[in-house]
């Protein structure tokens, strides 16, 4: 006789813990952690929405209610996907104002 599995995981992607510092993303047997401090977006906003995480594809996670999209790759490895802004240093000209 043969057993059957016991069920089938409801989600391929679960969100397991949130601290003050980060939370903790459950990836099929891999458990990945974001910091706020590389991952701002989700710093200041409800635990709902950081819990509310869909898997598109293999490597693309997607937090629908913070217009969120990630590569598996960019958790994995955050230090080759910096957040750069880039700020023009030349003042900008107004139309209508005289300088």
């Amino acid at each position: 006789m043969t057993s059957a599995a016991l069920g089938i995981p409801i989600s391929p992607v679960e969100v397991t813990n949130i601290s003050q510092h980060g939370f903790w993303l459950l990836l099929g047997d891999e458990e990945l952690f974001l910091p706020f401090t590389e991952f701002p977006w989700f710093r200041d906003v409800a635990v709902g929405k950081i819990l509310h995480v869909e898997l598109p594809s293999l490597n693309h996670l997607y937090w629908p209610e913070l217009d969120v999209d990630l590569t598996v790759e960019s958790i994995r490895h955050p230090e080759q996907f910096p957040l750069v802004s880039k700020v023009s240093a030349q003042p900008i000209h107004q139309p209508g104002r005289k300088r």
